[in-house]
């Protein structure tokens, strides 16, 4: 006697899970709209610092009060470090809504020593270059800016918190969002790595509208340097070791020119 099977063939058959949507790396015009949301997360974590010290002191909405505060050291200080997980968020969201993870999308590999000594060593050359110029045409070789931040904060008993900002809180949100982000989207698009190197450079450069042309150039360099760290290593957390000894030598030395006057 043939049995026959109770069950449907549906019901027989092994059950597959639906094919979730593959991952994606945002192109351009994806890039550029997820860089500006995290743009701006970056601006309100800073921008919530002043408008704390506002609300705290009572101080007045003008001029003079607003310069007061951005060159407080202090203020400074925790602006920067406010920008940090205000960034990581607004990151976190754009590749959490590309399907990737997020080390992998920002390219968050530890580099190796060899890769850390190159990048190092091409970083003093080209730093050592600029200020050799810096001193042939009679220029400044450390922002006057830099050094008025510092002696504020070092009045205010704030320097290692000013030090951190610099040198660890600002190197990790500008590398992930420039090098880590725009550079992983803009590479993959008809800019190829060598446009998104030099887009990516820009921007980065226009983070940093304190400083006069010279430095301004100074910085775009530095940028392209990090940049092709990025393309060759296929590491963000390189770029951000070599930008956190770019500013600790530079603020080394500020703070010696702010001992000399």
């Amino acid at each position: 006697m043939i049995i026959e099977s109770l069950a449907s063939p549906d019901e027989s058959a092994p059950l597959v899970p639906p094919a979730g949507r593959p991952p994606r790396v945002w192109k351009f015009i994806g890039t550029c709209l997820w860089g500006l949301f995290a743009f701006a997360a970056m601006f309100a974590g800073q921008f919530a610092v002043v408008g704390y010290f506002l609300i705290r002191d009572r101080a007045s909405l003008d001029v003079e009060t607003f310069k007061a505060l951005l060159s407080s050291g202090v203020t400074i200080a925790l602006s920067v470090v406010m920008g940090l997980p205000a960034v990581l968020g607004a990151l976190w969201i754009a590749t959490r809504a590309a399907r990737m993870p997020f080390a992998d999308y920002l390219a968050l590999r530890v580099p190796s020593w060899k890769e850390l000594a190159i990048g190092a060593a091409a970083l003093l050359v080209l730093i050592t270059g600029w200020d050799l110029l810096s001193r042939a045409l009679g220029h400044e070789t450390s922002p006057g800016f830099m050094v008025d931040v510092l002696k504020s904060a070092q009045a205010d008993g704030a320097l290692w918190l000013l030090v951190f900002a610099f040198c660890v809180a600002a190197p990790i949100t500008e590398e992930f969002f420039a090098r880590g982000f725009l550079y992983r989207g803009w590479s993959e698009t008809f800019l190829r790595p060598v446009g998104a190197i030099v887009l990516s450079s820009a921007v980065w450069t226009a983070m940093h509208m304190q400083y006069n042309w010279f430095f301004l150039g100074q910085v775009f360099s530095i940028g392209l340097l990090l940049g092709y760290l990025r393309y060759r290593t296929n590491s963000t957390w390189l770029t951000v070791a070599v930008h956190g000894l770019n500013n600790l030598l530079a603020t080394l030395q500020s703070l010696w020119l702010a001992s000399q006057s």
